[in-house]
């Protein structure tokens, strides 16, 4: 099956395609540019491909977590593809995608996913490799203070490899990975969102308007300004 991959969740925006036994991929941090790049990179990687959206099976989007507007406009657009060419859509967590990469970069069987939430929170999940190579969530995805990761994760045996923004922002939670320096691994990529998606996508895939995000916070705190 041939699919595309798209993901805007975070500060980096990501497309690839897998056409036959080709990948064709495209991959920018472009903070606050996701609704101006998207559509130009599909674009790019469809012509590279020298495919078009109709040849394919489905779309594979990134459902979150990560930042609220660029999930939303990752979505907004699978949907739109979706509907525009018929095809089915499957979200895959951008927590596992992360630790998907660090398993293909860096052969890591075992990775802590951490973002940055803001609001002095991560988001955060464990994975495990299956064997299909596969990197499979053994935690539920949440978000944390970061002084509450460690009691999260007690029952686990750690270090584990460590990936995601998270780490740099709050070195508190520097003990649970095994990396010692700042993650490679901060985004994740649409690429690695292949891999996963195409596993099980006829059993997992939605019509385009059952393309749900994912954003484990369900609330959003705002602080009034002074003087407004």
């Amino acid at each position: 099956m041939n699919f595309l991959a798209i993901d805007a969740s975070t500060e980096a925006c990501s497309v690839a395609i897998k056409y036959f036994d080709k990948q064709f991929s495209e991959y920018e941090l472009c903070p606050q540019s996701h609704s101006l790049r998207l559509l130009p990179m599909i674009d790019s990687v469809l012509k590279q491909a020298n495919v078009k959206l109709t040849e394919l099976d489905g779309i594979i989007f990134g459902q979150g977590p990560g930042s609220f507007t660029g999930v939303r406009i990752g979505i907004g657009v699978t949907q739109g593809l979706a509907f525009s060419a018929e095809l089915p859509a499957r979200g895959v967590s951008t927590l596992q995608a992360m630790a998907q990469q660090a398993y293909l970069d860096k052969g890591a069987s075992k990775v802590i996913a951490a973002i940055d939430a803001r609001m002095s929170e991560v988001y955060t999940c464990y994975f495990e490799v299956d064997e299909l190579g596969i990197m499979q969530p053994k935690t539920e995805e949440t978000v944390l203070k970061p002084e509450l990761v460690a009691q999260y994760y007690k029952d686990l045996v750690l270090p584990a490899y460590g990936v995601g923004t998270g780490w740099d922002a709050y070195p508190a939670l520097a003990a649970l990975k095994s990396n010692v320096d700042s993650p490679e691994i901060l985004f994740p990529t649409a690429s690695a969102m292949l891999d996963i998606g195409q596993i099980d996508f006829a059993e997992q895939c939605v019509d385009a308007e059952n393309a749900q995000p994912k954003y484990v916070r369900d609330t959003v705190s705002w602080k009034k300004l002074p003087g407004r």
